[in-house]
């Protein structure tokens, strides 16, 4: 499962290095445009004198004010999206064997969006410190979700992969009636519930980034540890039990690390499709399916392609916003369609 040690740190400080360039170029690009060689002096921390040659005092002011404030809490927070949904979907990829597998084929996302659709339509955002009710429901509705999922797909002892599916199927067919069924009933806010599902991140702040991180900074490593036991899974059940690896147990926790990274991501964002779906694919095609590389470069790929989409959203129209999901769908579509020809031409 090939490439040399040196390869690998050079992939990933490259990515390291494209990640950090894209944080630059997403905090410099907005309404207001900063000079990136500003952006970098104030990140940095470099001397005032450095800032004062680019603009005045009062002007460096409100460049701090800007960055610090309001784009690059943004960014990080896309960034963090981005890798927290680029993870669940090398996860679920490996574990279902199947390159289309993505974060919302357990449940993630329609339960994420019930809760967010409750707490939106029924007021519920004016309690517990205004706007971190709704991504706390949304996340409790995703791994609500989830865990019915498990319920449902258990057979006996085990969760075979096909009943997991089908079990995700049925779970998110009717979670989304349900959601439907309450912005109709209620009709209350139903341009702020339809923006959300669209995915956005829009006024995201620090508060956010306190949300998603943790679970991310839980679930990514946890994953990262278990990525030689998704190599050898890639053999096949079988084979993998006759190797040592105790796979049911293996299943039920890589499904909990997955969706419990998914549901981080959408519970700040709203519904970012295809990220999943497509880094890890495009980034298998290049390095390789070993997980202790696939794992972390597409986790920083996600982030990057993520930055990169909302920069487009909030520039294509400016200064009208597009939301990112919307983005992200004009390119996953076009690549899932692609997956599905190629698939079926291997098939046949």
């Amino acid at each position: 499962m090939g490439l040399k040690r040196k390869t690998r740190y050079l992939i990933l400080a490259v990515l390291s290095l494209a990640l950090v360039l894209a944080v630059i170029v997403g905090v410099s690009i907005g309404s207001v445009q900063i000079p990136l060689m500003t952006v970098a002096g104030i990140l940095y921390k470099a001397p005032t004198g450095f800032v004062e040659a680019v603009a005045d005092r009062s002007m460096a002011a409100r460049y701090e004010t800007i960055i610090m404030d309001v784009r690059l809490p943004r960014v990080i927070l896309t960034a963090i999206v981005g890798a927290a949904l680029a993870s669940a979907g090398v996860v679920f990829q490996g574990l279902f064997k199947n390159p289309m597998a993505d974060p919302y084929v357990i449940g993630v996302s329609s339960g994420a969006a019930l809760g967010a659709t409750i707490g939106i339509a029924f007021g519920l955002d004016v309690f517990w410190g205004g706007a971190l009710t709704v991504p706390i429901l949304a996340f409790v509705g995703a791994l609500s979700a989830t865990l019915i999922v498990y319920k449902i797909a258990r057979v006996g002892g085990s969760i075979p992969i096909s009943s997991l599916l089908l079990a995700g199927l049925a779970v998110n067919a009717f979670l989304t009636a349900i959601t439907t069924f309450i912005m109709v009933s209620v009709g209350k806010d139903l341009q702020s519930v339809i923006f959300w599902l669209m995915g956005g991140l829009s006024a995201r702040n620090w508060t956010h980034i306190q949300i998603a991180l943790p679970f991310f900074a839980i679930g990514f490593p946890i994953a990262w540890v278990f990525s030689r036991d998704l190599n050898i899974m890639l053999l096949g059940d079988e084979k993998a039990l006759h190797l040592g690896i105790e796979v049911e147990k293996l299943k039920k926790i890589l499904l909990v690390i997955g969706a419990m990274m998914a549901a981080a991501a959408v519970s700040v964002s709203g519904l970012i499709g295809f990220v999943g779906l497509m880094t890890p694919h495009a980034v298998r095609l290049m390095i390789g399916p070993d997980h202790k590389l696939l794992l972390p470069a597409s986790a920083l790929t996600g982030a990057i392609f993520l930055i990169f989409a909302d920069i487009m959203a909030r520039v294509l129209l400016s200064p009208t916003e597009i939301p990112v999901g919307v983005i992200t769908a004009l390119f996953g579509a076009p690549f899932f369609l692609y997956l599905l020809r190629v698939k079926r031409r291997i098939l046949t």
